[in-house]
């Protein structure tokens, strides 16, 4: 018998060809049931040698062999996931909607999920022992089998990949290096998800601050390498967004100070004629955010009293919307003819 066997009942509350294909080869018990499966036919179809296997507790793999990475996926997020009606049996859709299943409070994250973002430095979902899948805190469920019940006070906005709810990369990302204590392993994620575009270093850092894996050496070590290669990148987006966008050219990298006087701090760009600056904010949340932002905060309010129009660009809106951010940098230089003229201050290289 294979998956594309009729289910062992003569008398089903609903013909399968509402499921989609992989549904039809993972059940639930209560799946079963609606369909006229009794528990007493579900244990002769898993005997030994039987035509089926039982995954989970409660999961049910309706073929002989190994599962594929799409099976044990959805049969994980089966296992995990609240029932979607009273029955246990998602909604029929209506004609023309999705057919995919529906999980609700679950979905996959750690490794697995990495994976499924497209990550090629995680491993291939075959090679995983087990899955790790996320839930609330207050769900009462256990791992078991190739589930590895992960817990959240409150769950991220799921996106999906290959059809199935995995959490976000910031989340993802933190789950699996909360297991992981290879440090070359770490490092290699934590820079492919800037490298690839999946997110910002800051977005990391304050989810595994959340997680209080800072505390970790190995950790940190890899964060301030994410933080170094973050900051690269973004001051080449800028480059590149000064000349895509025909800015003038600016002075790069400088340090100010009044003549004579003390350091106003450094710049990313610096016009001297117009008396406007960029910095990139490239703040990532750490224990000591409050303090770091006290002091970016300071150093604005000094030069737009020395008035130096300070505009702070942060990598994401760098990364998400370069025209956007050209043409405030554009309208701060176009605005400068319009303020009184701006204390004299030495540019230095930094």
């Amino acid at each position: 018998m294979n998956h594309n066997a009729p289910l062992p009942q003569a008398t089903a509350a609903r013909p399968l060809r509402h499921l989609s294909e992989v549904q039809r080869r993972v059940l639930t018990t209560t799946q079963l049931r609606s369909h006229g499966v009794s528990p007493a036919e579900m244990n002769e179809q898993c005997r030994s040698g039987g035509p089926w296997q039982q995954l989970l507790p409660g999961v049910y793999l309706l073929h002989p062999g190994p599962p594929t990475s799409e099976e044990r996926l959805h049969a994980v997020l089966l296992y995990a996931a609240r029932e979607v009606t009273a029955s246990g049996v998602p909604a029929q859709p209506e004609p023309g909607q999705s057919h995919r299943p529906v999980y609700r409070e679950a979905m996959i994250t750690g490794l697995a999920a990495l994976t499924l973002h497209g990550f090629t430095s995680a491993p291939p979902l075959l090679s995983l022992d087990r899955i790790d899948v996320l839930v609330p805190r207050l769900r009462r469920l256990r791992s078991t089998g190739c589930a590895h019940v992960l817990r959240a006070a409150s769950l991220p906005a799921p996106e999906e990949a290959t059809g199935v709810p995995v959490a976000p990369v910031p989340r993802a990302l933190t789950d699996a290096v909360s297991q992981l204590t290879d440090a070359g392993a770490v490092r290699r994620l934590l820079s492919e998800a800037v490298r690839g575009g999946h997110c910002e270093p800051a977005a990391i850092v304050r989810e595994l601050n959340n997680a209080k894996l800072l505390s970790r050496p190995h950790v940190v070590d890899a964060v301030d390498s994410l933080l170094a290669e973050g900051r690269a990148i973004a001051e080449d987006r800028l480059y590149t967004m000064v000349r895509e966008f025909g800015l003038p050219d600016p002075v790069w990298n400088v340090d100010l100070r009044l003549p004579g006087g003390p350091h106003l701090g450094g710049l990313d760009a610096y016009w001297p004629e117009q008396a406007v600056a960029v910095e990139l904010d490239t703040r990532a949340p750490r224990q000591d955010e409050d303090a770091l932002w006290s002091e970016y905060a300071r150093k604005r309010e000094h030069l737009e009293r020395l008035g130096i129009t300070v505009v702070y660009i942060t990598p994401k809106k760098l990364r998400d919307g370069m025209e956007q951010q050209a043409a405030v940098v554009r309208t701060a230089l176009m605005a400068s003819g319009d303020r009184d003229p701006a204390a004299y201050v030495v540019v230095l290289p930094r």
